[in-house]
């Protein structure tokens, strides 16, 4: 092969390859992994809640409510974003041994606001949203880790 032929070889392939790379972050731009990743926390976090014995004096029905609203808020989040194709910018208790189920609820909740909270954009106000009801159901959580069974 000569160094010509070669060198236009490898010239489209840089080609490709460049416009690959530009185009790749367009379409991964819609998977959204942060708010992906907190639906998945959320969802962890109410199938624990879900498994917890006893209803904790009501905080445990109630952070269920919680986090059920702070999925949907996510699921409008990442639909909004999708819809308006917004470009991607470049305190853990101890376990309490009576209740593992509730403190993986905590630690699930508490790892969705991380990864809320370094989500990219707004998502139309349903991120912030998504944010208070995890704060909402993180509040939930403690309250009935201390109300006990």
């Amino acid at each position: 092969m000569s160094r010509r032929r070669f060198a236009s070889l490898l010239a489209v392939f840089l080609v490709v390859v460049f416009v690959s790379g530009a185009i790749a972050p367009a379409t991964s731009a819609a998977d959204q992994p942060r708010m992906q990743a907190a639906r998945a926390d959320l969802n962890q976090a109410r199938a624990q809640l879900q498994q917890a014995l006893s209803n904790k004096d009501g905080h445990r029905v109630k952070a269920i409510g919680y986090v059920n609203s702070a999925i949907a808020e996510i699921n409008a989040g990442i639909a909004f974003d999708r819809r308006h194709n917004h470009a991607i910018a470049s305190a853990s208790l101890g376990t309490v041994p009576d209740q593992p189920h509730m403190q993986a609820a905590l630690n699930h909740l508490m790892d969705a606001q991380r990864n809320l909270q370094a989500a990219t954009s707004d998502k139309g106000g349903h991120r912030k949203k998504a944010l208070d009801y995890v704060d909402k159901a993180i509040s939930e959580v403690n309250k009935g880790i201390a109300a006990g069974n």
